[in-house]
């Protein structure tokens, strides 16, 4: 068979203030393009698991709609798995739909369908409900005895230890500024607004030790020196793992991203082997720094307590030479138009090196999406496309929908100016000259 593992990437936002304003400034874009470059690593390890018999070839698909694309679709292919997140979920249909048109079987598979599966069953021949590891060996044989099943589902979690090789070999990497690998899987927390992957299966796991080498050497075969950036939604949540882990790394001579929770700021001899092995920066989601503040259900009030110790955390992480991308959500239910300034001030006083800015945004199968479903909050309640953390989808609680967006558009642009862009950049090297020169 010839078989075609086409990815949507970019980041695409709806509101039209922010497409010609905010998307101009300076800082707002370059966690966006960094997004929007990935490769999909799901697809490149279903990859991974296909025999050699079949022709396969992985294509990332930045626009449905551009001429090129729309005049000859590429292929032949006699079968496309199909992956994409919420936002452009649509696009995703609108592909498969042209693909099948011209007798291509469709496969979908991904977290949104695994979080509305009976919607994307509507736009496939098939589609993939949860991790794909379990089902492709099933779906590639149902597909020679030409007995493909509508729906194909395990429940059972995979086990990293079984992790294939990913086909990194099959990407063109003078497209990416970095590559990805996935270190573990899930995340021990439960926050009611996550859209991440503990909705496919909620058992947190790692992946063996040799098994993350083996797969960053693979790529130092392509690149020699990559940036990796680690596709987990909590990396360090476990502390023994993540010991282990930059052990490892510490040798490898690479440059590393990653995502993770605060509580990394306590534990200073992980944080120096973070520092050796490579690490330069983490996201972090602080949500909002202020005590009270709640209004959703945050890591059953984890993330509640260790707000006192924000402003120290930050300063620990940063003090070893790993920058924060501290992550805000706009929103909350407890907001106010007076939210936004005391969230300004805080970042002033942050001294972060990145911030992300976002809009609490309701993604589907999510309890926030489910509770607001309930309250009639949501505006639109099947506008996936409007699902890209910076578009105002529900009803907020204390806030009009204007007042949320324009104090976005307000705040981003105090944030995300080349005045404080420089300003906190500044700050962070200044810091590290005076740490250098005590140490000396």
């Amino acid at each position: 068979m010839k078989i075609g593992f086409l990815a949507l990437s970019g980041i695409r936002v709806v509101d039209p203030v922010l497409q010609t304003t905010g998307l101009n400034l300076p800082g707002f874009v370059e966690r966006s393009k960094v997004i929007a470059s990935l490769p999909s690593l799901g697809l490149l390890t279903l990859a991974g698991l296909t025999p050699d018999k079949h022709e396969i070839r992985y294509l990332d698909i930045p626009d449905v709609d551009a001429p090129d694309l729309t005049a000859c679709l590429p292929g032949p292919f006699d079968v496309v798995a199909i992956s994409s997140f919420t936002a452009m979920i649509k696009d995703a249909y609108r592909l498969a739909a042209r693909y099948r048109a011209a007798g291509t079987k469709v496969i979908l598979g991904g977290l949104h369908v695994a979080l509305c599966p009976d919607e994307a069953a509507q736009h496939a021949d098939a589609i993939v409900v949860g991790e794909g590891e379990p089902s492709w060996p099933t779906v590639l044989a149902d597909l020679e005895s030409n007995q493909l099943k509508q729906r194909y589902h395990t429940t059972i979690p995979f086990n990293l230890a079984d992790a294939p090789m990913p086909r990194f070999d099959l990407l063109d990497l003078t497209k990416y500024n970095r590559i990805t690998i996935q270190t573990t899987r899930g995340c021990p927390w439960n926050c009611e607004f996550c859209a991440a992957s503990i909705r496919l299966n909620p058992k947190y796991r790692t992946k063996p030790i040799p098994k993350i080498i083996a797969e960053l050497r693979e790529i130092k075969k392509l690149w020699t020196a990559p940036f990796i950036e680690f596709a987990d939604d909590n990396t360090f949540a476990d502390k023994r793992h993540g010991h282990a882990l930059t052990e490892a790394l510490a040798g490898e001579h690479i440059r590393w991203f990653t995502e993770t929770d605060i509580s990394v700021a306590q534990d200073d001899e992980l944080l120096r082997k973070m520092a050796r092995s490579g690490c330069a920066q983490i996201l972090v989601g602080l949500e909002d720094p202020a005590e009270g503040t709640d209004g959703l259900e945050l890591k059953s009030n984890w993330k509640a307590r260790q707000r006192a110790h924000y402003l120290d955390s930050i300063r620990r992480i940063q003090d070893h030479g790993i920058t924060v991308n501290g992550c805000f959500v706009l929103g909350l239910d407890t907001h106010t138009e007076a939210s936004f300034d005391r969230i300004w001030a805080f970042i002033q006083q942050s001294e972060l090196y990145e911030i992300q800015l976002t809009v609490l945004t309701p993604f589907p199968g999510t309890p926030l999406y489910e509770r607001f479903a309930r309250e009639g909050r949501l505006l639109e309640p099947f506008a996936w496309e409007k699902c890209t953390l910076f578009d105002v989808i529900y009803q907020p609680a204390k806030l009009s929908v204007d007042a949320l967006r324009q104090g976005l558009f307000d705040l981003a642009s105090k944030v995300y100016s080349t005045e404080f862009t420089d300003f906190r950049r500044r700050q962070f090297v200044r810091r590290k000259l005076a740490r250098d020169q005590r140490a000396a």
